[in-house]
């Protein structure tokens, strides 16, 4: 009998929660901190998946973290290079386009999704979501990551446009918790940064200080 040959792809395992919310006047981007090897050894409990690639503009990271940090560097340095040029900050969604580009271009061989949010004076807050094949989305608000399937519900049935910066906090917090709870690859503390005109303040909840909604 012929055999054939199976050309699937397994599946890639993003073990993270990352989420970017936008609110009246900015935008929160958060991740949880846990990185794993395979979704099963728990490789560090500290990581800080949230990259600044530009003044008030910010990525947080699911897939390869090699991967997404070798992208992220190249992305930096792009973006710092067309400020030079233009001799002004670049704008959110040119960041989220060099990520989309090196996301395309490098699909057969990188694996790692972004989402970039941040505030520019052409269109204030502003959140992009980007694939591991290189689409490119623009949303109010999106999540992303293994965690992300147990919040679903919570983020449909509590989100809200126009959330005042207490009122996201509390909605970006609950979120992660919710997904640190459920997801046993995502875990450690939660990383926020609130991104605005007046600029960025970064959010450190450690994880017995995280609301709990459960017995755990």
């Amino acid at each position: 009998m012929e055999k054939h040959p199976n050309h699937q792809h397994k599946g890639v395992s993003t073990g993270t929660t990352i989420l970017a919310v936008q609110f009246n006047g900015g935008v929160i981007i958060g991740s949880d901190s846990r990185a794993s090897i395979g979704g099963s050894y728990v490789s560090s409990k500290v990581i800080n998946k949230l990259i600044q690639v530009h003044d008030r503009i910010f990525c947080c990271i699911a897939g390869s973290l090699a991967d997404a940090q070798a992208m992220t560097k190249m992305a930096k340095f792009q973006l710092s290079f067309h400020s030079i040029q233009m001799e002004s900050p670049p704008l959110v969604k040119a960041a989220a386009s060099v990520l989309k580009e090196l996301c395309y271009s490098n699909r057969e061989d990188l694996q790692a999704g972004f989402i970039t949010a941040g505030w520019d004076r052409k269109r204030g807050a502003q959140v992009y979501t980007v694939s591991m094949g290189g689409m490119l989305i623009s949303q109010p608000f999106t999540i992303g990551g293994s965690g992300s399937t147990y919040i679903y519900g919570y983020a449909d049935a509590k989100y809200k446009p126009d959330m005042s910066r207490e009122e996201c906090l509390q909605f970006t917090t609950n979120a992660l918790a919710l997904a640190i709870g459920r997801d046993n690859v995502s875990g450690g503390v939660v990383h926020l940064v609130v991104i605005t005109e007046d600029g960025v303040d970064h959010v450190l909840i450690p994880g017995d200080k995280l609301p709990k909604f459960h017995d755990e």
